[in-house]
């Protein structure tokens, strides 16, 4: 398990940083950390010693609102979170979604993107007042082998 978190001030940049180019004519999300991160997945997960595990991809993404929580790839569904009886953290109902090359997650990031909540602050008109979560899950024969959890902290 890894996680990577952009934290700093409001226009800092986080949200381009993990996030590629999500403004201006070009809205180029390839040169973002989510991206890079998944094609570096898809990359290793057929090399050696990896391919023999037959692993999946699926992703997730999420965010965090005024103390709410909303999966960015399910409608914008409402996500209740609570510890299970091992004492680990779950979003529930939120839905993971397969990924067969780095194109899907990208289609999946541009998607998620597009539903996350926007607000405006005074020093940024184009601030997310929200925390987001993309996760990169790594399954093999269902059971969770690896997970990359790359958070957008707003500030």
């Amino acid at each position: 398990k890894a996680t990577c978190f952009a934290y700093g001030q409001t226009g800092s940049g986080k949200t381009h940083t993990m996030g590629g180019d999500l403004s201006g004519k070009s809205q180029n999300t390839s040169k973002g950390i989510y991206t890079m991160v998944s094609r570096d997945v898809f990359l290793l997960k057929n090399q050696s010693p990896y391919w023999n595990l037959n692993l999946e991809v699926y992703v997730t993404f999420f965010v965090i609102y005024n103390g709410k929580v909303f999966d960015l790839l399910n409608k914008q569904a409402k996500l209740y979170v609570l510890e299970d009886s091992r004492q680990q953290v779950q979003a529930v109902g939120l839905q993971e979604y397969l990924a067969t090359c780095a194109d899907d997650v990208v289609k999946m990031i541009n998607m998620g993107r597009a539903c996350r909540t926007s607000g405006q602050t005074f020093a940024n008109s184009n601030s997310s007042c929200s925390h987001a979560c993309f996760q990169i899950l790594l399954r093999a024969q269902g059971r969770l082998h690896g997970k990359f959890s790359l958070v957008d902290l707003a500030w």
